[in-house]
C-alpha cells in the first residue's frame, strides 16, 4: 500500500459560533486522485486551505508529508478558484507561470535561466508553450486554467490541490483538463474540489462527500443516498454523454438538479 501523504484527525474549523468543518477525519495516500464534492458553503475550499496551512484548525491535527502543513507547503501546488481577474493586468503567460518560483527565490530576486527553462518545460506539458509571450488577459477561460495549473506545477510539487479548476469552462475544455490531470496523476497526488459530480467520477479514483461533515470517503462508486445526505436534498444527475454512476431517480415534484 502506498504511503500516507495527508492526514486530518478530528479537525474542526469554527469562525466565531459558525462551524465550517466538523470533526473531519481524512487520509490521502501517495498518487491518490481524490475528488471532493458537496454544496456551496459546505467547507470544501476551507478544507484545502487547512491542508495548505493557510487556515489553522480550531481543534484537531493535520499532517502533510509527515509534517505540519506550513513546513510542507513548498511541496504543494495550489490552483485557487478564479471567478474574476483584471484582464488588463500587464503580464504575459510566462510571467504568470514564473510567479510560482517566487516562494523559493524571494520576491526581489531576478529569475534565472533555470527558472525560465523550467517554466517553459511546464508550459509545454500543459500545451501552452506557444502562448508564452501572449498577454494573459487575451486567453480563453480554459487556457487561463492551464496557465494557472502550470504556475502550480513549476515548483515540481508532490501534491496538487485544485479548487473548481473547470468552473465556467465549456464541456469539451473541461474534459481536456481532466485528461491532463489524469496524466499528471501518474507522478503527483491530486486533491480536487468540483461540482462536476458526473464527469469527475470518470477520472478520479476516490471521492469525498463534504458538507461541513465528511459523509463519505472512499471508492468513486458512491451510492445515491450518500450524495443526497451530503447535499441535503434530492439529486438528479445529468450525464452530458459521459459514463458515471447513475443514481436512483426521484419524483419530478421533489427533484432538484445539481
Amino acid at each position: 500500500m502506498s504511503e500516507e501523504v495527508i492526514r486530518l484527525e478530528n479537525v474542526w474549523v469554527k469562525f466565531g459560533d459558525h462551524i465550517v468543518l466538523e470533526d473531519i477525519n481524512l487520509s490521502v495516500r501517495n498518487r491518490d486522485f481524490l475528488g471532493i464534492i458537496g454544496p456551496n458553503g459546505g467547507g470544501k475550499t476551507t478544507l484545502l486551505k487547512v491542508i495548505l496551512g493557510l487556515i489553522k484548525p480550531t481543534e484537531g491535527n493535520v499532517t502533510v508529508l509527515g509534517n505540519p502543513p506550513e513546513k510542507s507547503r513548498r511541496f504543494l501546488g495550489y490552483v485557487p478558484q478564479i471567478s474574476q481577474f483584471d484582464r488588463e493586468f500587464p503580464a504575459t503567460v510566462l510571467d504568470v507561470v514564473l510567479m510560482g518560483r517566487l516562494g523559493a527565490k524571494g520576491i526581489l530576486r531576478k529569475y534565472s535561466s533555470e527558472d525560465i527553462r523550467v517554466a517553459e518545460e511546464v508550459l509545454e506539458s500543459v500545451n501552452m508553450l506557444e502562448f508564452k509571450d501572449e498577454h494573459v488577459g487575451r486567453l480563453s477561460g480554459g487556457q487561463i486554467q492551464r496557465v494557472l495549473l502550470a504556475r502550480a506545477l513549476v515548483t515540481d510539487p508532490k501534491i496538487l490541490l485544485l479548487d473548481e479548476p473547470t468552473a465556467s469552462i465549456d464541456e469539451p475544455t473541461k474534459i481536456d483538463i481532466y485528461e491532463l490531470l489524469k496524466e499528471l496523476n501518474r507522478k503527483v497526488t491530486i486533491v480536487l474540489v468540483s461540482h462536476d459530480i458526473g464527469v469527475i467520477s470518470s477520472y478520479v479514483e476516490k471521492i469525498a462527500c463534504l458538507n461541513r461533515r465528511l459523509y463519505y470517503h472512499g471508492s468513486k462508486e458512491v451510492e445515491g443516498e450518500v450524495i443526497e445526505e451530503t447535499y441535503q436534498c434530492p439529486i438528479y444527475l445529468i450525464a452530458h454523454g459521459f459514463p458515471h454512476r447513475v443514481l436512483r431517480r426521484h419524483d419530478k415534484k421533489d427533484s432538484r438538479e445539481k
